[in-house]
């Protein structure tokens, strides 16, 4: 059997060589040697997943999917068979199941939603409505395989309102959309396709805006794209020291060498989950203009809802920005896998492909050769859509069409939420999670209008050297280490949290997430954390008399 002890001299000597992610199972195997010896509740921070829901628009899926089933055996019922929707007359068969179940779950959204495809998009009603029936019951393969038509207007719709600022009937707003299970796909993906398509090469040079998530940090270091990464660190300060979680100047100014192919960006921050002020953005613009007109900008915008008024650089840059956004957060749907690829129809990847050696323009067009009379016309989103299928299987591609679904009733309850109910209620239930878990700190929360309050990254150092001075500050280097504090919340407190070095943010910061357990756990949390840093202090005393 492992031992406590033994598991702690495990965690002690991985820590630096593994992610946190994997590192935090160890700490999770303490808290919960912990948790049975004191009958203490287990507190896991070092996840993202929230802890909430978004129940309407689940229940207008469940209520939609009855409706879906009957239209099935109404075309073949067999017993345990039916048969396959029917596209003529459904929209006006939809019409009077809704009057006949007016109180069923969601059944209000849903109309409305129904409502909204044909009077405001104006799409024909039969064919919204059968799209939406055949691909809840999911009985085709996705068709067109990149996304399906009326849901894909949809889920633009959603994009411009929530991202990127402008009407998706603006020429800003025309981009196409790739769904995919969820942001993590999709960087899999985008990654392969760039490779695949000889616009990045093994050994190129890119840049990571860190502190980042750690598979961003990771994927570039693969042997099957070993890229040379360049931090651009998020090190600006407060003058009083407090971290911001901002860009200086000087660091954006790397993006002017242009050996640098692409920018890979988390924004909001992940983990700080802070999004990029307005001056370094134009910073950025200014740049990609003058000194570096062919960066490739990949842009993670997953926690943008939480910000007010965010914009994503894919707004701003169209050109030059490839989005990637999932719904896992906001809706609280890990579970589901619901994501998308966003590409403006003029871009720089079209280009680049384009302007390749013919050798490797030649290369590429024996890779697609199955796909098209014409490969070399095939636009870098459409590669990316067979690349995730290994091109052979490019008629399997597509994610899930029930999939697809629930994203479309994800977006379309979002857009007719005009007051933002739902929207100030998610950001209210994390800004309140920071406060109570800074004031069991014993700290002040500094305003930032660029806070999604998702996470919270908390740097010891700065802690202790604000209230104890640098003498105290540099004993604590001298004396441990970071994973020392997450041991010890581990073993004493049940608590398990991150460490904020494996994300390339400073070492001795911590990462909690302020979106998976109950309000009160940030109380407890705080409580724990000040006590831990507390005793370093009176150690601190005690080898200084």
């Amino acid at each position: 059997m492992t031992t406590p002890n033994l598991i702690r001299l495990e965690i002690e000597h991985i820590y630096g060589q593994i992610s946190p992610f994997e590192l935090k199972d160890r700490l999770i195997s303490l808290a919960k040697d912990q948790s049975k010896k004191s009958a203490r509740t287990l507190l896991d921070a070092g996840r993202g997943n929230p802890n909430w829901t978004a129940a309407t628009p689940r229940e207008a899926f469940f209520t939609f999917g009855l409706f879906a089933v009957e239209e099935t055996r109404r075309v073949w019922n067999q017993q345990d068979l039916a048969g396959m929707p029917q596209h003529d007359g459904i929209a006006e068969r939809f019409n009077r199941y809704a009057q006949n179940h007016p109180y069923a779950p969601g059944m209000i959204l849903l109309r409305t939603m129904i409502d909204y495809g044909i009077r405001f998009k104006g799409f024909n009603p039969d064919d919204w409505v059968y799209e939406l029936t055949d691909g809840i019951i999911g009985d085709n393969y996705p068709l067109p395989d990149r996304m399906l038509v009326h849901i894909e207007k949809i889920v633009k719709d959603y994009l411009c309102h929530e991202l990127y600022g402008y009407n998706s009937a603006s020429p800003n707003g025309e981009f196409d959309v790739f769904a995919v299970e969820g942001a993590t796909a999709a960087m899999c993906y985008i990654f392969d396709t760039l490779i695949a398509n000889n616009i990045l090469a093994i050994g190129d040079t890119i840049a990571v805006m860190v502190p980042v998530f750690t598979p961003y940090l990771e994927i570039p270091l693969l042997p099957r794209y070993d890229f040379k990464v360049i931090p651009i660190n998020a090190s600006e300060l407060t003058p009083n020291g407090t971290h911001t979680w901002q860009y200086p100047a000087s660091e954006i100014e790397k993006l002017k060498n242009p050996d640098i192919k692409a920018l890979f960006i988390v924004n909001p921050s992940n983990p700080p989950s802070v999004a990029m002020k307005p001056e370094t953005i134009e910073q950025i613009k200014l740049i990609v203009k003058e000194q570096n007109p062919n960066l490739m900008i990949i842009t993670d915008d997953v926690y943008g809802t939480f910000v007010d008024h965010f914009h994503s650089l894919a707004s701003d840059l169209p050109f030059n920005t490839l989005g990637v956004y999932s719904f896992s957060k906001y809706f609280g749907v890990t579970g589901w896998r619901l994501g998308v690829i966003t590409l403006h129809h003029e871009n720089i990847f079209d280009r680049l492909l384009k302007n390749l050696p013919k050798r490797l323009i030649d290369k590429a067009k024996k890779r697609y050769e199955s796909l098209s009379t014409h490969p070399g016309e095939i636009r870098f989103l459409d590669r990316v859509v067979a690349d995730s299928r290994q091109v052979a299987l490019n008629h399997t591609a597509g994610l899930s069409t029930p999939q697809q679904v629930q994203m479309a009733f994800f977006a379309l309850f979002a857009l007719l939420d005009q007051d933002n109910h739902y929207k100030e209620l998610t950001k209210e239930i994390c800004r309140h999670r920071q406060k109570l878990l800074f004031a069991s700190l014993g700290l002040d929360l500094r305003a930032d209008p660029y806070d999604a309050s998702y996470y919270t990254e908390f740097d010891l150092l700065e802690w202790a050297t604000h209230y104890y001075g640098d003498p105290f500050a540099q004993y604590l280097q001298e004396h441990y280490k970071p994973i020392d504090v997450l041991i010890r919340l581990a073993e004493e407190s049940s608590i398990v949290l991150l460490n904020g070095g494996g994300f390339q943010g400073p070492e001795w910061s911590i990462r909690i997430s302020l979106a998976n357990l109950a309000d009160e756990d940030y109380t407890q949390i705080g409580q724990a954390l000040h006590h831990v840093l507390e005793a370093y202090v009176a150690d601190w005393k005690t080898a200084t008399i």
